[in-house]
């Protein structure tokens, strides 16, 4: 398959300059990471409405629930593993319990961190995140989906969690899709299994269905931006129509997509499930793909699981 390359960190930082000549209430706050983030694109035009508090994401977390306390509309970025694992009692306490209208757009999530390694590498944000009660969790697909993402959770009222990956990632969406929050996508139909993944590794499933296919089995693959809450009627639906399912993600396999997706399967329509994800435990320093290769996240890793799975369903 031939995709162009975006960056969701540069759509982010676009999307929030043209949201800020739309609208004056909205902030950006970072912690000395905006030229990362890239939320510095937004500080450069709309120097009065962004502050950089420096190395304080617990302090950062504080001013922007005082910023929405006070009628705005707050966008606070940092690096995952610093603005959900160093602030996070102050998420909970000054954002998530009030229910507080601030969007905490982390970059930098996930395994393909890459060179950082283990110690910047958040493989534990989304269960962090899905855990808090009144927060929402959203981890688009690709550059065109951060656009509207960024676009959804500047017109409703907070909290949001919105993960984004350091990498650049195939637009495997068209800037004319819409979408729809707590609703998954449909990439790819299919009737043996259904490969649902989220973030960078739907692109890997798309590549796996592909390569599934030549060997003649039917992958469904299924873009589940939205964690929290999670689409259950698709995960029910394809759980009946292929009975089996596996789950792709750039996170750790506790508490993250796959352990969303069991819960629905256990409560609904229990089916046969495998989970490809880091397997509990820290990563690496090396090349974002090839640290994907080498924990069996890429297509290669997701063909085997679903081969598995077909053993066990026989």
């Amino acid at each position: 398959m031939k995709w162009k390359y975006e960056s969701p960190r540069k759509a982010y930082g676009e999307t929030l300059v043209a949201l800020g000549r739309e609208r004056e209430d909205i902030v950006v706050l970072d912690a000395d990471l905006s030229t990362s983030t890239k939320t510095a694109m937004f500080g450069k035009e709309f120097p009065d409405r962004f502050f950089n508090v420096g190395l304080q994401e617990q302090n950062m977390m504080g001013i922007a629930a005082g910023l929405a306390r006070s009628g705005k509309t707050v966008f606070a970025s940092s690096f995952a593993v610093f603005a959900t694992g160093r602030a996070y009692d102050q998420v909970r306490q000054s954002i998530a319990y009030p229910k507080l209208n601030v969007n905490i757009v982390a970059t930098h999530g996930g395994v393909t961190v890459g060179e950082d390694g283990a110690s910047h590498q958040m493989i534990e944000d989304i269960g962090l995140m899905c855990g808090l009660p009144n927060m929402r969790v959203i981890v688009p697909v690709d550059a065109n989906e951060v656009r509207r993402v960024i676009r959804f959770v500047a017109s409703q009222n907070g909290p949001f969690y919105v993960r984004l990956t350091r990498p650049a990632l195939p637009l495997i969406t068209s800037p004319e899709d819409e979408f729809v929050f707590g609703k998954a996508m449909l990439m790819r139909d299919g009737e043996d299994v259904a490969i649902i993944a989220t973030g960078i590794e739907v692109s890997y499933a798309l590549l796996a269905a592909e390569q599934l296919h030549k060997e003649g089995i039917s992958a469904a693959v299924i873009n589940m931006s939205t964690i929290k809450p999670i689409d259950k009627e698709i995960i029910v639906k394809y759980a009946r129509k292929t009975g089996g399912i596996v789950t792709v993600e750039d996170h750790n396999i506790y508490n993250g997509l796959g352990s969303r997706v069991a819960e629905v399967l256990v409560e609904h329509y229990p089916a046969r499930m495998l989970r490809v994800g880091m397997p509990d435990k820290f990563g690496r320093s090396g090349r974002w793909d090839e640290l994907l290769a080498y924990y069996g996240m890429d297509d290669a890793g997701i063909i085997k699981a679903v081969k598995k799975l077909m053993e066990v369903k026989k």
